[in-house]
């Protein structure tokens, strides 16, 4: 849909990590970013965005801020859920490329440039853990997640929830996703098919928390996600899209 980059471009990337009580893993991720994300490209901007934490999370990213004014912070004053938090960083961002993954460092980020190589082939380059270093229940929860969204939408994705996304600025510009609950990754991707845009997929490998502690497989944001992938479904038949 868009036309490749030359090799010659200026690559300028937004990367957005969302954040939830991640005091202890925050500050060296954004470490991380800038010293092995920073190289890669001409022009960086991060951006953290501050889920309502109730510890020292946004005094962590300020900081940050204060020595390095390529970071930004925004923050809720109120928890609003992992898909607010994704929404309102990549919707942020200012650059043409952009990039979000978690903060909890279960993510390599020595393995973007695999994802930079292929942006003359697509608009997004999406991740899927091969070996997810998660509790068994966390992996079931998201293959059958990943199985649900593909049987109702026709194939997505792999690894639908896969927090290890590249895109074009063109995808947030062109699509609307209404989803502010864990059925963000779903809505995003399938509304980025349906308009068009151009997917691969690579895969990325996911290690354990170093750090912090998990806050999903919550039965109330997982009913949610149900009742919001149920509504997604109902608005796109009505718009006609089979």
């Amino acid at each position: 849909m868009t036309q490749p980059n030359r090799s010659d471009d200026p690559l300028r990337l937004t990367v957005s990590l969302p954040a939830y009580n991640e005091q202890d893993n925050i500050g060296p991720m954004i470490d991380l970013v800038l010293q092995e994300v920073g190289p890669l490209v001409d022009d960086l901007e991060v951006i953290v965005v501050d889920d309502g934490s109730r510890d020292a999370t946004a005094q962590v990213v300020e900081a940050r801020a204060e020595q390095d004014p390529r970071v930004r912070l925004v923050r809720h004053p109120v928890n609003q859920g992992y898909g607010a938090a994704v929404y309102d960083g990549v919707w942020a961002a200012s650059k043409e490329w952009i990039f979000f993954t978690d903060s909890d460092r279960q993510f390599s980020l020595d393995e973007l440039p695999r994802f930079l190589a292929r942006r003359s082939e697509a608009d997004l380059v999406i991740g899927y853990r091969y070996a997810r270093s998660d509790p068994w229940f966390r992996r079931f929860f998201g293959q059958g997640w990943s199985w649900l969204v593909n049987l109702m939408f026709g194939y997505t994705a792999r690894d639908i929830d896969c927090a290890y996304k590249l895109f074009r600025r063109e995808v947030i510009e062109t699509i609307q996703v209404d989803s502010r609950g864990a059925t963000f990754s779903a809505e995003f991707l399938v509304q980025a098919k349906r308009a068009g845009f151009r997917i691969v997929e690579e895969p990325v490998s996911h290690h354990p928390r170093v750090a912090g502690s998990q806050t999903g497989a919550n039965p109330r944001v997982i009913l949610r996600a149900f009742r919001e992938l149920a509504k997604l479904r109902w608005r796109l038949w009505r718009s006609g899209y089979a």
